[in-house]
């Protein structure tokens, strides 16, 4: 059977609002983990503890990859800035543009042939 080997390029990964997201997200854990927190005897009582401990552990995840992510949005804007930099002292500067010559006044009768 042959390899199969893509036809066209790979799309770029899509970039969205990856802090505010993780944030979300680790708020809602922690939320799910205070609001089971009083049912912990029931939880207990039918050896579902790891419902709880599952939110508990989701919101430590989470706290670690806020850290993460605001690390490599820091990362991709400090490469971001570096780029520009480099881009702008390597771009020579552009010579003038040569004056066009005047055209000749036919209007006038000067410079044409009348």
């Amino acid at each position: 059977m042959a390899k199969w080997t893509a036809q066209h390029e790979a799309p770029e990964p899509l970039e969205g609002p990856v802090v505010a997201t993780i944030i979300g997200g680790t708020i809602l854990w922690f939320a799910l983990f205070v609001v089971q927190l009083p049912f912990y005897g029931w939880f207990a009582d039918r050896e579902l503890l790891w419902w709880l401990w599952t939110c508990a552990a989701g919101g430590g995840l989470g706290l670690i990859g806020i850290w993460y992510v605001r690390g490599r949005e820091a990362a991709l804007q400090r490469h971001a800035a570096e780029r520009a930099a480099a881009n702008s002292s390597n771009a020579p500067n552009a010579p003038h543009a040569p004056h066009a010559p005047h055209a000749p006044n036919t209007a006038s009768g000067e410079g044409g042939t009348a």
